[in-house]
């Protein structure tokens, strides 16, 4: 009865969380008992417990719940799990197996590829020109003298269309060269999959055989312990080979908290470049070429002057937000059959407009605090002490508080894990400083326009 429920609630599950996900984390777990109001399940892999414990706990126990069962609270234990294999399949002959996933891996099955992501598609300007001129050199496939490539940004400023336009460039000029493109997240996944499925070796000649590896938001993998020791070999491999590697990260390798030193050191010996957040005339340039392909597919639809520029000069956030309101507008008017005029974008993006009158984020504060003191943004987050790094930090401390939303909790986390109380004593004392220092006073007046414009 308890393998029937949780047969049941498996099932459930696999709508809830997908596909992926429950094949990965739900399918490899056996339910051991029901008793006294506690499931208890085991897991193949210590990791594995504790993953599914912390992301997927309260699912399971709210889809148990469902079905009536009296359950109080679930436990995940190591255990023997095996594999889940389709009911009523007998499992392959081991050369089976090995055939199998020999055919897979000659595929290199990583995330997919947007087609809409092309060099050709990328704008580029002064806040991106190194970014791409650097991808440019690695898509040409020859050899480069810098490895790894590792571009850093906020979200939206362009790092994913530039790893997608190298493995297009790859694909179509080097065919022979094998690329694999794919997010942190999904590394880990793979190496947890094959650690379930005891197909570690198959999981290492995967990784280490590829020409080039790209591997998305690497900060992921911080503070995975496991996952973090793989990807150090892997990387070793691969660049003891000549092999090409391109990361992308929210934010540089010295300021990824849990990441493992010798990672961060490695991932430093390259060329590390900053995706900088976009200013006036980029924003405009990538509207004006969206507005070009939207122009040709909708001919009838006119628009007056002056839209794109108050789009530009309104929604700085990032660039997703930008197209995603260019795109609405777009629409709306094709289907009410409005020419779209000022008076139309402030009505169809008034909520899109309102978030982006306050959307500072606590990292552009960083990084406009930190050139503007002419700091190393590292250093105002690290653990330096020293009067020339404590004074910008406090304004970046003081700029976060008063500028965003965050609580002092989240600001210090921000700051390389400080305590609330070190936000609160760097606030107050530029307050005090505030009042008897005019070149400070004018600082942060010159820095909060900087923000807010």
């Amino acid at each position: 009865m308890t393998k029937e429920l949780w047969g049941q609630v498996s099932n459930d599950l696999r709508k809830t969380v997908g596909k992926t996900n429950h094949e990965t984390w739900i399918a490899p777990l056996e339910i051991v008992a029901l008793k006294d109001g506690i499931v208890s399940f085991e897991a193949p892999t210590k990791f594995m417990c504790d993953w599914v414990s912390r992301n997927y706990g309260e699912p399971i126990l709210s889809a148990l719940r469902k079905t009536g069962a009296p359950v109080e609270r679930i436990t995940i234990g190591l255990g023997a799990a095996r594999p889940v294999a389709p009911a009523n399949t007998p499992a392959p002959a081991p050369a089976a197996r090995k055939s199998a996933r020999a055919t897979e891996d000659s595929e290199l099955p990583g995330a997919p590829l947007d087609a809409r992501f092309t060099f050709d598609s990328f704008v580029v300007g002064k806040p991106n020109e190194l970014a791409h001129a650097a991808a440019r050199r690695v898509a040409e496939g020859g050899p480069v003298t810098f490895n790894p490539l590792f571009l850093y940004g906020g979200v939206g400023l362009g790092k994913t269309h530039l790893m997608h336009a190298i493995a297009h460039e790859l694909q179509t000029g080097r065919p022979d060269l094998r690329v694999l493109y794919l997010s942190a997240e999904q590394f880990m996944y793979r190496f947890v999959q094959a650690l379930r499925d005891r197909q570690i070796m198959d999981f290492k000649e995967l990784f280490r055989s590829v020409d080039v590896l790209m591997v998305d938001d690497v900060q992921f993998i911080a503070g995975k312990d496991s996952t973090q020791e793989e990807f150090f070999h892997t990387f070793n491999a691969l660049v003891d080979q000549g092999k090409q590697i391109v990361i992308s990260a929210d934010r540089a390798p010295g300021e990824i908290k849990d990441l493992e030193e010798r990672i961060r050191s490695r991932l430093q010996c390259g060329l590390v470049v900053d995706l900088h957040p976009t200013d006036y005339e980029l924003r405009l340039g990538i509207l004006q070429s969206k507005a070009d392909a939207y122009c040709a597919r909708y001919p009838g639809l006119k628009m007056a002057d002056g839209v794109l520029e108050f789009l530009a000069h309104r929604i700085t956030t990032n660039v997703r937000v930008l197209e995603g309101a260019l795109t609405r507008l777009f629409a709306f008017g094709s289907l009410v059959g409005r020419e779209i005029t000022l008076d139309l974008a402030q009505e169809c993006l008034a909520d899109i407009l309102r978030a982006s009158d306050r959307r500072v984020t606590i990292e552009e504060i960083q990084r406009k605090v930190a050139e503007h003191y002419n700091v190393r943004l590292s250093d105002m987050i690290g653990p330096k002490r020293l009067r020339t790094i404590a004074r910008p930090r406090q304004v970046a401390m003081y700029l976060a508080k008063h500028l965003t939303t965050r609580s002092l909790p989240e600001i210090g986390r921000r700051f390389g894990g400080r305590d609330h109380t070190t936000i609160m004593h760097g606030i107050r004392k530029i307050d005090e400083l505030m009042a008897t220092d005019q070149q400070l006073a004018e600082d942060i007046g010159l820095l909060k326009r900087l923000m807010e414009s």
